[in-house]
């Protein structure tokens, strides 16, 4: 079915292969990556991301609360990046309610499905949250 003359086909077909000769990529999973990134520090947030810098500006805070509107704007597509900002929001002071008002006020410009989705995925943050301190005894 691939025209041979197609410059293209070739250049799919030469990065398929070389995907599949990556050492366990078969078994790599978007889940397990973000799994070993970790959280930023809050103070390393308020200076690269908040108003130490820029005096008067925006706290790493609402600047990620900002962030998480806009990925929930964008219909909640990417999981990765919407869960990290929940993350890195709460590292910075974001309560539950402010995470759920920012996704819920978005739902008003992006539909109902994209604030659903957005919360969806905030809830397991959160959940993951609640776990980690029934482990540590909390």
């Amino acid at each position: 079915m691939s025209d041979p003359k197609n410059p293209f086909d070739a250049m799919m077909k030469q990065a398929q292969e070389m995907a599949k000769a990556f050492p366990a990529m078969d078994a790599f999973s978007p889940k397990g990556f973000e799994a070993m990134m970790g959280t930023m520090p809050k103070d390393m947030m308020d200076f690269w991301f908040g108003d130490t810098v820029n005096k008067g500006g925006l706290d790493a805070r609402t600047r990620l609360l900002l962030t998480l509107a806009g990925l929930t704007m964008q219909g909640a597509q990417n999981d990765m990046a919407l869960r990290q900002t929940v993350r890195h929001a709460r590292e910075a002071g974001a309560t539950k309610q402010h995470i759920v008002e920012t996704i819920s006020q978005m739902s008003v410009f992006a539909g109902l499905p994209a604030m659903t989705r957005a919360l969806e995925l905030a809830q397991s943050v959160l959940d993951e949250e609640k776990d980690t301190k029934k482990e540590d005894g909390a």
